[in-house]
């Protein structure tokens, strides 16, 4: 996976640091843009993802709009050239302050989760005098084979507004001078791997678009979310997830009007391959069923196994020995719960050698916090 020179580079480097491959991840935004140009698809990348400068940079150079949550990554967006135009804004709990950065940038679309926040966006819309373009988050009510607390697509997530709302939200719309409904947008979870709940979400929306048409309307944009995952088990196998079948799968299946756009907004399947936190053996202890290899990356720095049980495939890069044993792979903070991994088959492992923990690109160094007053650790490239 890493070259001599590379780990000879990881071993004089302090250590916990975030590395990131960038011609891995050149090559994915390659894959992606050559998969989804051949049937016209706006991809925009989720920052929520990863918003390091460098990845953002290298994201936009290749053509991809922004998927921002937040007025701050709207504002890093701006910051690293994506043009207004690029930029969607998504959220359930869209602050006034963050709605303003929005109009005032003139940002490409709102997708919005309720009618409250619709009156918000107009209110503050007419304030500025501005016509405020705005998707209706709708929750489809698909059921996503992911961790329950990635699904978003469900009646009892939070997210979206429910199909028996729309009449209302229809009314409310009508009486709203200074926003503009343009679009549809659906999202179901993260980390998918199946990719038949795509094919739900599709013929979903296929049934939610002839419920707008009986209604004598057609909107101009479909945002069908992200969600595509990674493997987690095998990265160096499958570096790259198979956006060919992807893309594909909506072209067979969603049914589009004549001058309807399909957009996508993906995170994890863009840059979670192409970082890897590195982190060092600082003690080998002795345990009743294991041993402990405790290393000085924590859950302030990958927070996602504490968090979701998320499994990251681990490599001892330095042990030399042929013989291997089994470890519980843990952090230094303060909780029980800071375990990358139990019982792992591991070679002899000792004081001193480099741990990979694989997969990191997306909602790792994002993440990290300063919990037990540690420092954010750096990038290496």
């Amino acid at each position: 996976m890493f070259s001599a020179q590379e780990i000879t580079r990881f071993e004089s480097t302090p250590t916990p640091f975030y590395y990131y491959n960038l011609e891995l991840l050149a090559n994915t935004l390659k894959a992606v843009k050559a998969t989804s140009s051949k049937y016209n698809y706006h991809v925009h990348y989720a920052f929520k993802a990863n918003t390091n400068n460098k990845i953002l940079e290298l994201i936009q150079q290749h053509g991809l709009g922004a998927d921002c949550v937040s007025g701050n990554e709207i504002k890093k967006a701006i910051e690293c050239n994506y043009t207004s135009e690029q930029i969607v804004f998504a959220g359930v709990g869209k602050t006034d302050e963050e709605i303003n950065i929005a109009l005032e940038n003139d940002i490409f679309c709102f997708n919005c989760e309720s009618i409250p926040e619709l009156e918000v966006i107009n209110e503050l819309a007419a304030a500025k005098n501005k016509i405020a373009q705005i998707a209706l988050r709708i929750n489809p009510n698909v059921n996503a084979n992911t961790h329950a607390y990635i699904t978003t697509g469900l009646e009892e997530n939070k997210f979206g507004i429910n199909i028996w709302e729309l009449e209302d939200v229809l009314v409310a719309l009508a009486d709203m001078k200074n926003v503009n409904f343009i679009g549809l947008h659906f999202h179901i979870g993260s980390q998918i791997t199946d990719l038949n709940d795509f094919k739900g979400l599709c013929l979903r929306v296929n049934e939610i678009q002839e419920w707008f048409y009986d209604r004598q309307i057609i909107v101009n944009h479909i945002n069908v979310g992200g969600g595509l995952g990674i493997d987690y088990e095998n990265p160096t196998k499958n570096p790259i997830p198979n956006f060919e079948a992807f893309f594909k799968l909506f072209n067979d299946f969603i049914e589009l009007r004549p001058q309807q756009e399909l957009h996508f907004e993906l995170g994890r399947s863009i840059t979670g391959q192409c970082g890897t936190l590195i982190s060092k053996v600082l003690y080998v202890k002795k345990g009743v069923n294991t041993d402990f290899a405790i290393i000085d990356a924590g859950m302030t720095e990958l927070i996602r196994p504490a968090l979701y049980q998320a499994v990251h495939a681990i490599d001892n890069l330095t042990s030399t020995s042929e013989e291997t044993k089994r470890y519980d792979v843990v952090g230094p903070i303060c909780e029980s719960s800071d375990c990358f991994a139990k019982a792992l088959m591991l070679p002899i492992t000792k004081r001193g050698d480099m741990i990979a923990i694989n997969s990191c690109g997306a909602y790792g160094e994002v993440m990290a916090s300063q919990y037990n007053l540690r420092d954010l650790v750096k990038a290496v490239y």
